[in-house]
């Protein structure tokens, strides 16, 4: 099981690793693209983005990662390709071309005036329609994501051959040791195509995941991946897995049993706090709703042959201190350890995105939306700002939620030192887009120098932590206590007779927490430094914890 190896996942963005398990990250691997969606727009699956190397530096890098007892797995992006594909050039080319069908055409609807319309009402996630029409061929064509980036065709036997060889058979030729699954449950739109149901009459398109997401021929298809490909080179799969709230869904794509995937991103945690109808429309939240999401996908697994994974951060996400604790300047150190300790202490796999291992924030609120280089957030904004006239309440309330949830937040440079543009480049005009304005006080020189005190020192001891204890830390089974509080999260694990307890203040105040009721047990690490010494002499089972401190106990070691 990955459960305890040091895992890199290198993707087609150009920000650095999209996750890492007891590792630092390295070297970004880009497929050539002509990045419209920051490379999820990918034109060649065979060749890198020119200006972040060739394919014979991924070669020395998977080199160097086994050498180091590493493995490297890289983002599968096959439910689209970019329009500059070579496919996709065939096949809009013309309607008898041979590859016509290796991506998803309709002819236009009409109304009853004879206006054109799309072949259904499905919304894109970048805002607008998801059918794009092709002057060229009076046809339009499929696009769940950007217009630039249309979707393949899985029901085509031979397209389906083409991504098997092309985008994951000549990179497990190389040796990658498996992938990061894109959207890995939208590939079976099935073939009715059916209009959305209206959710927001104020705009036509509506958002119809229900149609694409978890197809009638979606666990077909990635056994056959499995067979064909997967199986054959002892590959792992982390399937991203949205829209996916029923845990007995979703262990239809991790049962071991089953060879679909070793283990998939749910992302109830990460969709806290979106808007029901538009993504970014931020919507309060309580600790209670955390806790539950947490509770559901460490139990969901008791008694089965799947496996789950650990996250609260990735590229499409704000950042966990910003969204889950504080990121006020005396308080997002430790929140950052506080979050750190909660998700060392929990069963499954963990994956820790780059920046979080030192404490990164969202991106201050000041910035304006020119500011913003995201294709979605930009997108949404302008489409807001067109439907709303430009009302200055509608808009502040997208900036604020996009502060909050956008994608930027996680697609910043990595604040590598306190020198010009983070230490991310010596180049005159920086990076792709500004670096946060704390760079100079959050960055990885600085943190090195301070040592085990710092938030990058507290994540170093913690996954050495995990490791030592990954009996009841990795594999335990969960059991949450006091759910209902708003304040403090209580959480025990345990496997045969040993038990941990965590305990965790989600607050800028003290609180009083009761441990449970193990026997035995003995604090062993807390998030401030002098938690040991807060813990001589304590009896019973109340304890005082501080604004935003976490403490963990074993019994039974």
């Amino acid at each position: 099981m990955w459960s305890g190896s040091r895992l890199c996942i290198c993707h087609p963005c150009f920000y650095g690793p999209l996750a890492i398990h007891a590792a630092n990250p390295i070297t970004p691997l880009r497929f050539d693209s002509p990045q419209v969606d920051m490379g999820y727009d990918i034109s060649d699956y065979e060749k890198v983005y020119p200006p972040y190397g060739s394919v014979k530096d991924v070669e020395d890098l998977i080199e160097a990662c086994h050498k180091r007892g590493m493995k490297l797995i890289l983002d599968l992006v096959i439910n689209h390709t970019s329009d500059q594909h070579a496919w996709f050039k065939e096949s809009r080319s013309s309607k008898d071309n041979p590859k016509r069908d290796w991506y998803i055409w309709k002819p236009p609807r009409y109304a009853e005036d004879g206006t054109r319309l799309p072949p259904t009402n499905w919304r894109s996630y970048f805002s607008g329609p998801t059918w794009e029409y092709d002057e060229h061929t009076g046809e339009y064509y499929l696009h769940l994501f950007a217009k630039e980036q249309p979707d393949l065709n899985w029901e085509n036997e031979e397209t389906r051959k083409a991504i098997y060889d092309s985008a994951m058979r000549f990179w497990l030729d190389k040796g990658v040791d498996g992938f990061r699954v894109d959207t890995v449950n939208m590939y079976s739109k099935g073939v009715e195509f059916k209009d959305a149901p209206i959710v927001d009459d104020k705009f036509y398109e509506q958002p119809a995941w229900l149609y694409y997401a978890n197809g009638p021929r979606m666990h077909e298809f990635l056994r056959e991946m499995n067979q064909n490909v997967l199986s054959n080179y002892d590959a792992v799969t982390v399937g991203e897995l949205p829209h996916t709230p029923d845990p007995k869904k979703v262990l239809e794509y991790v049962g071991a049993g089953d060879k679909q995937l070793s283990m998939v991103f749910q992302f109830d945690i990460v969709d806290l706090g979106q808007g029901r109808e538009h993504k970014y429309h931020f919507e309060e939240w309580k600790l209670p709703q955390l806790k539950s999401i947490v509770a559901k996908w460490q139990q969901f697994i008791e008694g089965t042959d799947g496996w789950t994974t650990v996250f609260c951060e990735n590229h499409d996400q704000g950042r966990s201190i910003s969204r889950y604790a504080s990121d006020a300047a005396h308080e997002r150190a430790p929140s950052a350890k506080l979050l750190s300790l909660m998700l060392c202490a929990l069963t499954g796999t963990l994956f820790v995105y780059q920046g979080q291992e030192i404490g990164m924030i969202n991106v201050p609120a000041s910035w304006p939306i020119e500011s913003y280089r995201d294709i979605e957030s930009v997108n949404f904004y302008r489409t807001m700002a067109a439907r709303t006239h430009n009302d200055p309440a509608e808009l502040a309330y997208i900036m604020r939620s996009l502060q909050v949830l956008g994608r930027d937040n996680a697609r910043l440079p990595m604040q590598w030192s306190g020198e010009a543009h983070a230490g991310f480049t010596d180049c005159e005009r920086g990076p792709w887009m500004r670096v946060h304005d704390l760079y100079g006080d959050i960055n990885v020189e600085r943190q090195v120098r301070e040592g085990e005190g710092s938030v990058l020192g507290f994540w170093k001891r913690m996954i050495r932590f995990r490791k030592e204890h990954a009996d009841v830390l990795v594999h335990g089974a969960f059991e949450g206590f006091d759910m209902e509080n708003e304040q403090t999260f209580v959480f025990g694990k345990r496997v045969g007779e040993k038990r941990a307890a965590v305990v965790l203040n989600f607050t800028g105040e003290e609180q009083t927490v009761e441990l449970p009721g193990y026997e035995g047990l003995v604090f062993m690490v807390g998030s401030y430094e002098d938690a040991e010494k807060q813990e001589q002499g304590a009896e019973g089972r109340a304890r005082t914890l501080r604004p935003w401190e976490g403490r963990l106990y074993l019994a039974g070691c």
